[in-house]
C-alpha cells in the first residue's frame, strides 16, 4: 500500500505556500490496512471510501497506480502527488501549467465523471485570479449537462461557493460559471444575468452578472459580505423585460430569490438571513442620509441583532461608492447607549416602544448637529 499527498496541497507547496488541508490518496490498499497505518480515521460518505482525521483526508483510489489516478483528476495543476519520501509524480502538463499559471482540464471526460469539477474550476478561477483559463476548459464545462450538475449533492456545491467567497477574487466564480454555461441548475437565478443591463447607462455600464461580480471582488476578505454581494441584485434577474434597463422594485423581488437560493444550497441560517437582508435592504443602506430616524434606527438595531452590521455596510459601500460603515458604527453605538429609565420598565410591549422612541430622539439630535 502506498499513500501519496495529492492535489492542491502539493500545488501550494510548490508555490511556496502552506496548505491548510492535506488530501491523501491510497494506492493498492484497503480500509483495514489504512487504519493500521493511520489511526483515528472517521469514514464519511457512502460511495468512494473517504476518511477524515483533523485537516487530513484519505481516499482509497480505484486505480492501480498513482499515474492513472492523476489522469483522472480535474485540472492539470492539481494532478500532482508526493510520496512519503517527498518525491514528486506529476501529470506531464502539471508543472508547465503551474509555471505558466494556466487552468487546464486534465481531460474533458473527467468533468462528466464528476460534474462538480465544473463548479470547482470556477472556484479555482476565484482562488487563483492570476491564472488564465485554457481554451480547453470552457468546452469541458459546457459539456456537463444541467441534469448531471443537478445530481451533485447540494452541500458539495454550497461548500464550493463558500470557498469561492473566501477567495482573493470571488467575482471570478460567477464569471466563469456563466462563460462555462454552468449556472443552471444551482445558480439558475443568474443564468441570464449576463444579458441583462444592471441599470440605466447613467448609473451602470455592465450587465447584472458583471456588476454582481465586481461588488463581490470589492468585498473580498469578508465571506459574508461577498455572499451578500452575490445576492444583492438577484431581484434584477426577475425584472419584466419591458421595464429594462430600469429595475423598479427589484429589492422586494430579490428577497425571496435570495432565500430560495440559500435553501437550495443548504447554507446556514445566518447566511440565509444575510442574503435576504442584502437583497431587500441594500437600497436603504445606500440612502442612509435620507432615511427617517425611525427607519434608520430600526435598520441599525436589526442588523446588530443579526450580527450583520459590518458585512452589510461593506457590501453597501462597494455597491454605492459611499463611505458608510464608520458612520453606521457611530450611530449604532449612540443607539445602544440609550437605556430605558426605571419608571418605563416591565410594561410589556410598551417598554419596547418607549425605548425605541428614546433612541430615535437621540439619533435625531445627533444627526442635526
Amino acid at each position: 500500500m502506498d499513500i501519496y499527498l495529492v492535489g492542491g496541497a502539493v500545488r501550494d507547496q510548490l508555490r511556496g505556500l502552506t496548505p491548510s488541508d492535506l488530501d491523501y490518496v491510497v494506492i493498492n490498499g484497503d480500509e483495514s490496512a489504512l487504519r493500521r497505518q493511520v489511526p483515528g480515521l472517521i469514514r464519511v460518505g457512502q460511495g468512494i471510501p473517504v476518511f477524515l482525521r483533523g485537516t487530513e483526508q484519505y481516499t482509497i483510489s480505484e486505480y492501480p497506480n498513482i499515474e492513472a489516478d492523476l489522469e483522472s483528476r480535474d485540472l492539470t495543476i492539481n494532478a500532482m502527488a508526493r510520496d512519503k519520501r517527498g518525491e514528486l509524480t506529476a501529470h506531464p502538463l502539471a508543472l508547465p501549467d503551474l509555471h505558466k499559471k494556466i487552468l487546464r482540464p486534465v481531460a474533458a471526460a473527467n468533468f462528466l465523471t464528476d460534474p462538480l469539477r465544473a463548479v470547482r474550476a470556477a472556484r479555482f478561477a476565484a482562488v487563483l485570479p492570476d491564472f488564465t483559463v485554457h481554451d480547453d476548459l470552457l468546452p469541458a464545462m459546457r459539456a456537463v449537462p444541467p441534469h448531471a450538475l443537478g445530481a451533485v449533492a447540494a452541500e458539495r456545491v454550497g461548500q464550493e461557493l463558500l470557498k469561492a467567497c473566501a477567495a482573493a477574487r470571488p467575482g471570478n466564480f460567477p464569471r466563469l460559471l456563466s462563460r462555462g454555461q454552468c449556472l443552471r441548475p444551482w445558480f439558475e437565478e443568474l443564468a441570464e444575468a449576463d444579458s441583462l443591463p444592471a441599470g440605466p447607462p447613467t448609473w451602470h455600464d455592465s450587465s447584472v452578472l458583471e456588476h454582481t461580480a465586481r461588488i463581490m471582488d470589492q468585498c473580498a476578505g469578508d465571506v459574508t459580505a461577498v455572499w451578500m454581494a452575490f445576492c444583492h441584485d438577484l431581484g434584477k434577474t426577475a425584472t419584466p423585460r419591458a421595464e429594462l434597463p430600469h429595475h423598479h422594485g427589484h429589492e422586494k423581488r430579490g428577497e425571496s430569490l435570495a432565500e430560495t437560493l440559500a435553501l437550495r444550497l443548504r447554507l446556514s441560517g445566518r447566511l440565509r438571513t444575510a442574503g435576504r437582508w442584502a437583497a431587500r435592504r441594500h437600497m436603504n443602506g445606500a440612502r442612509y442620509a435620507e432615511l427617517r430616524n425611525s427607519t434608520l434606527a430600526r435598520m441599525l438595531l436589526d442588523l446588530d441583532k443579526a450580527g450583520l452590521t459590518e458585512p452589510f455596510f461593506r457590501m453597501v459601500e462597494a455597491d454605492s461608492g459611499e463611505k458608510l460603515l464608520d458612520r453606521a458604527r457611530c450611530d449604532l453605538t449612540l443607539l445602544t447607549a440609550v437605556s430605558l429609565p426605571e419608571k418605563y420598565r416591565n410594561l410589556g410591549p410598551k417598554s419596547a416602544e418607549i425605548l425605541l422612541q428614546l433612541r430615535c430622539e437621540a439619533l435625531a439630535r445627533h444627526r442635526e448637529k
